[in-house]
């Protein structure tokens, strides 16, 4: 039986006799398709006897006068009607009675509903469910047998202190709990217990254990073992933010909390425990640029300076302005040398990861066609082929040489000072390298050196801050030939002179500078005009990587393909033979 009858038979026009049943429509549909599958191949569709036995004419018949039979349209089901506004209104009197005849004329008093609710330290407000359960966390907290040993042993430590405090501050690492119930363990520079005591309790932890040693002085203290640094975006952010809170009527103290709270963000990070550091040195009426430098390197040398200079003029909200347009400014020239270095950098990992990988899994393929077909190979496929069976042999040998020299050569250029001046100098002998690197100093010297002239610094100071600032040896060099010339009464100029890394522009600016009395203005100009010098060598530069990159790559793959190749051509033709 035909697979497309036995669909049609499965409908309702007909039964398993193949008499008419039910709708007329469907069975006309289905003795049309009969007749179709009749006419296609008559030898291979075999309509059945029961459905020859049907007459068309009254199916037919029946068909056409469904057909003409008037179509009943149903009507549209009635709309249902919006509701009142009486019936919302009868449904707030009735939530209203079911509110007061559970709480009461409480129900709709305003200092009841502020009862319900909590606020942190932070002024954020939390259900009454929440401080319950943070409750029950504390208490928790204070009965542990743990923190009670710790609790009272901090106790006797405090009262035998007495008022007693060291002569010279070190590190405390404290654990305390917050607001939240959360147990949090850092570190402070202090010269007494009772002083972080006193200071923690204030700013509304409950605290456990304040305790001092060997072991954390040298992992947190001067040492630096563990030490971080702030990185240029936050630095920004938080001088542009302190200025804005100092301008708008905060005092120093309170606006450096505020930010300590507002950059932590919930979290106690390390940049968290530096701020609340900060705000303790200002609690116990230390000035605030002493405050940055105890913090270690965490505060870039400049900043501290030129503070210690706004604090003595009064100028404090321009200096955190100027500081903050400054590492605005010096944060941009980076960025503009990390993106000219990064795409030539990407491009050759790329080109050599794909090198690599046909050297290493492609044109071995290829050795055993060529042996067997008995080739004469050219030099340059030899060559690739003997490249690539050295390769796979000794590849994760030679990465591992490759990372290893990486690592040691970081290391000893970050250590090893003849050695990273030796690299400098000849990086900027190198024709464009060379110049970004002189433009790059040049900058940042100048405009440096405008800053602390203009906030007051003296020039013996500003130069010992240079040198501190700067990470080019040679530039350090010409630095302290600066402080020698100004001890024997010469001028800053001369040592500038005859320097083969100080452009002539540069030398006679600062000269003139030097000569009308406004050196930091002149030193302002020459940062400006070789600072738009190094943003445009950069973009020379990368416009110019691009082509040599791509023009790299083609060789290398195109070299490769054509030693692969190449005898490909011989074989053909020894075949064509």
């Amino acid at each position: 039986m035909d697979p497309a009858y036995n669909n049609v038979q499965g409908t309702t026009a007909v039964d398993q006799n193949g008499v008419p049943v039910q709708d007329p429509n469907a069975q006309y549909q289905q003795y049309q398709q009969y007749q179709q599958y009749q006419q296609t191949d008559p030898n291979y569709y075999q309509v059945p006897d029961a459905m020859a036995t049907v007459n068309a004419a009254p199916v037919e018949q029946a068909y056409q006068e469904q057909a003409a039979a008037p179509v009943e349209v149903p009507a549209d089901p009635p709309k249902e009607k919006g509701k009142s506004f009486l019936f919302y209104l009868f449904k707030f009197i009735a939530v209203g009675f079911s509110y007061l005849g559970k709480y009461g004329t409480d129900a709709f008093n305003p200092n009841a509903m502020i009862e319900n609710v909590n606020t942190t330290a932070d002024g954020r407000v939390v259900s009454s469910k929440t401080a319950t359960r943070i409750n029950a966390q504390k208490n928790k907290i204070r009965n542990s047998p743990k923190y009670i040993a710790l609790k009272q042993k901090l106790q006797e430590q405090l009262v035998q202190e007495g008022v007693t405090k060291l002569e010279e501050p070190v590190i405390f690492e404290y654990i305390i709990m917050d607001e939240k119930a959360h147990i949090i363990k850092g570190h402070f520079n202090g010269c007494s217990k009772n002083d972080i005591n006193a200071f923690l309790v204030n700013e509304g932890y409950e605290v456990f254990s304040i305790e001092t040693s060997d072991r954390i002085n040298f992992l947190y203290g001067n040492g630096k073992f563990l030490s971080i640094k702030l990185n240029t975006k936050d630095l920004i952010f938080w001088l542009t933010q302190l200025s804005t809170y100092i301008k708008a009527g905060i005092s120093l103290i309170e606006a450096v909390r505020i930010l300590a709270n507002q950059m932590s963000n919930g979290r106690n990070d390390s940049k968290s425990q530096i701020f609340h550091a900060i705000v303790y040195e200002l609690s116990m009426g230390t000035v605030f640029s002493e405050a940055l430098a105890k913090q270690g390197k965490v505060f870039p040398p400049l900043l501290i300076n030129m503070l210690k200079a706004a604090e003595a003029t009064g100028n404090l909200e321009e200096t955190l302005d100027e500081m903050a347009a400054y590492y605005t400014s010096i944060n941009e020239t980076k960025q503009q040398m990390k993106s000219a270095m990064t795409y030539p950098i990407l491009v050759l990992i790329f080109a050599f990861g794909i090198t690599g990988f046909i050297l290493v899994y492609i044109v071995p393929k290829f050795q055993g066609i060529y042996e067997s077909a008995g080739l004469q190979l050219s030099g340059l496929t030899v060559f690739l082929l003997n490249l690539a069976d050295f390769l796979k042999k000794y590849l994760l040998l030679i990465i591992g040489i490759i990372f290893v020299v990486i690592i040691v050569f970081i290391i000893v250029y970050k250590n090893v000072q003849p050695f990273r001046k030796g690299v400098q100098f000849v990086m900027m002998k190198m024709p464009v390298i060379g110049n970004i690197m002189i433009y790059n100093e040049l900058t940042i010297f100048t405009k440096t050196f405008a800053s602390l002239l203009r906030n007051n610094v003296f020039i013996t100071e500003c130069i010992e801050i240079l040198s501190k600032i700067t990470q080019n040896e040679i530039f350090k060099d010409t630095m302290y030939d600066t402080i020698g010339n100004i001890a024997r009464g010469e001028k800053i100029s001369a040592s500038f002179d005859g320097k083969w890394y100080i452009p002539d522009i540069a030398y006679y600016m600062i000269r003139t500078g030097e000569s009308t009395g406004d050196l930091a203005n002149m030193m302002q100009k020459v940062s400006d005009y070789y600072g738009q010098l190094h943003k445009s060598m950069i973009e020379s530069m990368k416009s110019m990587i691009e082509p040599v990159m791509i023009v790299l790559v083609a060789v290398m793959v195109g070299g490769i393909l054509v030693a692969v190749i190449m005898p490909m051509f011989q074989l053909y033709e020894k075949i064509s033979v």
